[in-house]
């Protein structure tokens, strides 16, 4: 059995973690094995989060006063909390994915840039293409007017010269 201190320490250390992290999804787990749980953190870190196992009064207690606090309190069962300071999307899908196949891991609630979100809306959030995906489509549309514009521009006065050639080539600029 822990000590206070170890407890108050812990505490402090999950306080920290998840003021500092926007994106957090909290997860119920039943009966994992050791090596579907060294799975689950290698899968966590790959999506470029962080994965731990915590007490719920002292993940209760460690989000008073934070955003967090509302998905954090009342707390049943065994429970973990994977967060990230990027993105969230990637994160969702790694965690439902794993979910898909192992069954004994739950989702219970989410946060995502501060605000709670439900347990239905992290499925719809692993559904979304990932930050760089959507960012190249943004470019692409930014690219897209500006190519066909060039593009109209440069056929104009390539038209322009074909009339001209086939205008000397038939002898009609004559003087």
């Amino acid at each position: 059995m822990k000590k206070k201190a170890d407890k108050i320490k812990d505490g402090e250390k999950l306080r920290e973690q998840v003021l500092n992290s926007p994106h957090l999804f909290v997860a119920g787990f039943d009966k994992q094995t050791v090596d579907q749980n060294y799975e689950l953190r290698k899968t966590i870190r790959a999506a470029g989060g962080d994965y731990e196992v915590v007490k719920n009064t002292i993940a209760e207690k460690a989000s008073k006063g934070l955003p967090a606090e509302k998905i954090l309190a009342n707390l049943r069962g065994m429970t973990s909390i994977a967060y990230t300071t990027g993105d969230p999307v990637g994160l969702a899908k790694a965690l439902t994915t794993y979910a898909k196949t192992h069954p004994n891991l739950t989702f219970k609630a989410g946060m995502v840039e501060g605000r709670a979100i439900e347990v239905k809306d992290i499925q719809d959030l692993a559904s979304m293409p990932s930050r760089e995906v959507i960012l190249a489509k943004m470019l692409w549309l930014i690219q897209a007017p500006a190519q066909r514009l060039v593009t109209a521009i440069s056929g104009t006065g390539r038209n322009l010269a074909v009339v001209i050639d086939q205008g000397v080539q038939e002898n009609k600029f004559s003087s």
